[in-house]
């Protein structure tokens, strides 16, 4: 007696294997493509040289310019100088930008061996001990709607920051993120781009570990405003300059900064009410520039409903990068 599950129909037998092969070959095709767009090329064109280099320790604070640094999976670093792992938060843990709260682009920092030293116009200098912090127990904060570990630096420095952003003796506390890797996933209004990944989230950055700008972009910007604007309004961690029109940024699909460290293009860079405050003065612009001109003539389709400058990158091969760089575009 034949099996019933023994098909003796031969024709649906090789119309099954078709598919079967068809459908294997379809998934193949699929990941072999994903793999070759994810896989750094083997081409590079010189674009231009790497022109400023900053970093900004603490979340919505001054920023710290430098000849080199090491580009790791969360972000710039040297030594205890890394990118986005302070931020000012509530007594309840909500962290604090500033978009609310301006006055925070005058919280200078600056490193000292083991010493992170707060400057704000005045006020006397303050120090936090970092070595102190790596042997603290973390705390719960929240960033963007997403919980993370960091570690309260103290009442001292909570005093002063209160006292400088609003003129009390409590109300804001300062916490470091002290993990080496991303924890948080990618943010909800960001989940479109497939590009972007959980690795590429940083510590307490707003969407990725690095952004990078263009000079003739903010260039053509600056043409169409009556007051120009510095690309510190921008808060960029590279500035690249070169023969390159403006925006041509937007299609770098990848970029190498010198010899090793390879980025991949996540997500365009949408901007927020934050450029319109002078990071010197902390003011806000009466007319609300520059956003309302980028607003103008920047939407770009499928890249969210804010104007674009910039562009957000993931680090897909970790190196030392250095003011004079030469900046490469990549072709597949």
């Amino acid at each position: 007696m034949m099996s019933k599950f023994f098909n003796t129909d031969h024709s649906k037998v090789t119309v099954g294997i078709a598919i079967g092969v068809g459908v294997a070959a379809v998934t193949a095709g699929y990941f072999y493509k994903r793999w070759v767009e994810n896989s750094p090329p083997s081409r590079w064109v010189r674009v231009g040289e790497l022109s400023d280099l900053v970093v900004y320790p603490i979340k919505s604070c001054g920023p710290v310019r430098t000849n080199e640094l090491e580009c790791s999976v969360l972000g710039l670093a040297k030594g205890h100088l890394r990118d986005r792992v302070f931020m000012i938060i509530t007594p309840e843990g909500q962290f604090i930008t500033a978009r609310a709260r301006p006055k925070c682009l005058q919280i200078q920092p600056r490193f000292e061996g083991d010493r992170m030293i707060l400057s704000a116009p005045g006020m006397l200098d303050i120090e936090v001990d970092m070595k102190r912090l790596y042997e603290t127990k973390p705390i719960r904060a929240v960033v963007w709607g997403e919980t993370v570990d960091a570690v309260d630096c103290g009442e001292e420095v909570a005093r002063w920051i209160s006292r400088f952003l609003v003129s009390e003796d409590i109300g804001m506390r300062l916490v470091f993120y002290p993990a080496t890797f991303p924890t948080r996933s990618v943010r909800e209004k960001n989940r479109g781009f497939p590009d972007l990944t959980e690795v590429d989230s940083g510590a307490l950055h707003d969407a990725t570990s690095f952004m990078l700008m263009n000079e003739s972009s903010v260039a053509e910007l600056n043409s169409r405003l009556k007051d120009p604007v510095s690309h510190m309004q921008f808060r960029p961690n590279f500035m690249v300059k070169g023969p390159i029109e403006a925006f041509v940024e937007d299609n770098w699909k990848w970029i190498r900064i010198g010899n090793h460290a390879v980025f991949r293009n996540v997500k365009l860079c949408g901007r927020c009410i934050l450029t319109n405050i002078n990071p010197e003065s902390a003011l806000r612009n009466p007319d609300g520039q520059p956003l309302k001109t980028l607003k103008e003539y920047r939407m770009v389709p499928g890249a969210g409903e804010s104007p674009i400058l910039g562009i957000h990158l993931g680090v897909r091969e970790t190196g030392k990068v250095s003011i004079g760089d030469t900046v490469y575009v990549g072709e597949k």
